[in-house]
């Protein structure tokens, strides 16, 4: 029998506030255990919350940008569940009422063979919630656990696709989506290492063409996207060998083993009457104006969709140029305002970006905001390209100076001396040597080995110290070698 796989994502992301949800202690990773914390955060009896209004600002914003219904009126209840890092034994949340639903993404899913295909996945909802503390377990081998109180009581949003993914690719993708949208919009620097972005994974599997669903497996501990890529084809395949084997898929939470590629059960899975949900009593109904709403709104940069559109019309890039130069939003300004500064090269400005910069940027893990070289700079390397006042190698050579010092290429050409050579006559005196010097190869080439005018041209860059111009040592060449 064929199985598909029915795939729902649950997302949290930890919004850049700079306080926490229901607390003024500042939201800040990295700080001493338990510094950041106050009788709120550690659950003490009679410490009431107080809404961050940035939290809900910022969650609007996601909203709007995953073209969620904003609500008027939302509710906070609570969620109990006893760990060693939740003090108070429940987590403020939404579930009835959240305050963005009804929303979606599309975006593009990239095949092995090149080819590609359109994805919609719905959103069901994104709403707000406080995030629990972290357990810190010891590296001596003690069985020991240490709670860190600091990121307790943290902004949270949490965004609930429904189960419209049916591969551990379309789950990459729309993550990649996500959050680009994100970062765009500045509510968060999804950074997963420091747990910023968390994903949880509920995969179960349905006989092909079937309609009702499957036992779900709710698979965590996956801190990158491509261990959830790996995670949920793991787990598919996993349930179908369990069912043709006769087995019962178990509605339980598994951990994802990144080093041995595989799921392993950690618990049952609650339902939903396990968490007594009942609506906070320290918190009224949340109501949102119209105003409030417009102003997020307002606020909302260039998509990463309507940017990519945009580059397209505009530039008329490849598509893999589009998708690399939006990875984020500084990096697409920065192609932009280069193009802009020298419109006449866009795809080689986006080729040199892509593979120069890129390149310069992971080998010193920095970004393009730390990047030295202005983006005007970039444009005028094949400025003076065109001008015929650099070579393409010259150029290369030009670009490890500006990433050193941040000058412009005028400045480092006229310091090093690395202007282009394109005076005739000099050239000619200089090829006419090369030629006294490479008899074989003028008797080689006249004899039809055409591979031997190759060799001459390197002999001549090399002669020039590789600031020769190549069209004109080309056109010389030829004109001496066949007198």
């Amino acid at each position: 029998m064929e199985y598909e796989a029915v795939i729902g994502l649950e997302v949290h992301v930890q919004l850049n506030t700079k306080t926490k949800a229901f607390c003024s202690c500042p939201n800040i990773f990295g700080a001493p255990a338990n510094t950041m914390t106050c009788p709120r955060c550690q659950a003490h009896p009679g410490a009431l919350p107080v809404l961050n209004k940035e939290m809900v600002h910022k969650t609007i914003k996601a909203g709007i940008a995953t073209n969620c219904t904003i609500e008027e009126k939302s509710r906070f209840e609570r969620k109990h569940y006893f760990y060693p890092d939740l003090p108070g034994y429940y987590q403020i949340t939404q579930m009835e009422n959240p305050i963005c639903t009804n929303g979606h993404l599309n975006f593009t899913v990239f095949n092995e063979d090149g080819s590609s295909y359109d994805k919609y996945v719905r959103i069901n909802r994104i709403h707000m919630e406080e995030d629990a503390g972290k357990l810190v377990h010891d590296d001596t081998g003690r069985p020991l656990s240490y709670v860190d109180l600091n990121r307790a009581g943290s902004c949270l949003i949490e965004c609930v696709t429904e189960p419209d993914i049916s591969t551990g690719e379309e789950a990459y993708r729309y993550l990649t989506e996500l959050k680009k949208i994100l970062q765009y919009i500045d509510v968060s620097d999804c950074n997963m290492e420091e747990g910023s972005l968390r994903c949880d994974a509920n995969v179960s599997i349905r006989p092909k063409g079937a309609t009702e669903y499957g036992t779900k497996a709710e698979v965590k501990n996956m801190n990158s996207f491509r261990n959830v890529r790996a995670a949920i084809d793991y787990e598919i395949k996993r349930q179908i060998k369990a069912v043709n084997n006769g087995e019962k898929i178990k509605q339980e939470t598994r951990l994802f083993d990144a080093k041995e590629n595989t799921t392993k059960s950690m618990r049952s899975k609650e339902g939903m009457a396990d968490y007594r949900y009942f609506p906070d009593p320290d918190l009224p109904i949340l109501t949102l104006s119209a105003e409030e709403i417009k102003k997020a709104k307002n606020e909302l940069p260039e998509l990463p969709q309507q940017k990519r559109d945009r580059l397209k019309r505009d530039y008329d890039l490849p598509d893999q140029d589009i998708v690399v130069l939006t990875e984020n939003e500084a990096l697409a300004n920065y192609y932009e305002e280069a193009v802009k500064a020298y419109p006449k090269q866009p795809k080689k400005i986006s080729n040199w970006i892509m593979v120069e910069v890129n390149a310069y940027l992971n080998t010193k893990l920095i970004t393009i905001k730390e990047f030295k070289p202005e983006a005007s700079h970039i444009a005028d390397i094949f400025r003076l390209i065109d001008e015929g006042t650099i070579s393409s190698k010259i150029a290369k050579e030009i670009f490890v100076y500006m990433c050193e010092t941040g000058e412009a290429p005028s400045i480092i050409i006229e310091k090093k001396g690395l202007k282009q050579v394109s005076d005739s006559s000099a050239l000619e005196s200089i090829i006419s040597k090369v030629l006294e010097e490479n008899e074989k190869s003028v008797t080689d080439y006249k004899a039809g080995k055409e591979q031997s005018f190759g060799f001459l041209v390197g002999q001549t860059m090399k002669a020039t110290k590789g600031q020769g111009n190549p069209k004109l040592i080309n056109e010389i060449l030829k004109n001496l070698l066949n007198k």
